[in-house]
């Protein structure tokens, strides 16, 4: 396969982990754009949040834990923080494989666009 977070998942391209279970992998982003800039995918590949379906309630449950995780090992947790998920390009989805960006550690603007 030909997708970078694949690759992070099977440990042939390097990352900087920050949380792993059996679903879930988290690491640093980067391209940071705060201090805190850590992405949480799901070990199998998924290219969005529209190819969920309601037999993932586990997977997304594991991932809910992994960012929560993330959030209280970065100190996040107790100061505010951003959850992102882009979904297609014209939404700025660089890596078809879905992830959620957890970001932090600096004012964040309240506008997204």
């Amino acid at each position: 396969m030909d997708c970078i977070f694949c690759k992070i998942v099977a440990g042939t391209i390097p990352a900087k982990k920050v949380f792993e279970s059996d679903q879930v992998l988290a690491f640093e982003d980067i391209a940071k754009v705060a201090p805190v800039h850590v992405l949480v995918i799901p070990k199998r590949h998924i290219e969005s949040v529209l190819d969920l379906s309601p037999q993932d309630a586990e997977l997304l449950a594991a991932l809910q834990t992994g960012i929560t995780s993330v959030a209280q090992q970065t100190g996040v947790a107790g100061t505010g923080f951003r959850v992102v998920s882009n979904c297609g390009a014209s939404a700025g989805q660089s890596v078809f494989h879905l992830h959620y960006h957890v970001i932090g550690g600096r004012e964040l603007a309240l506008s997204l666009g």
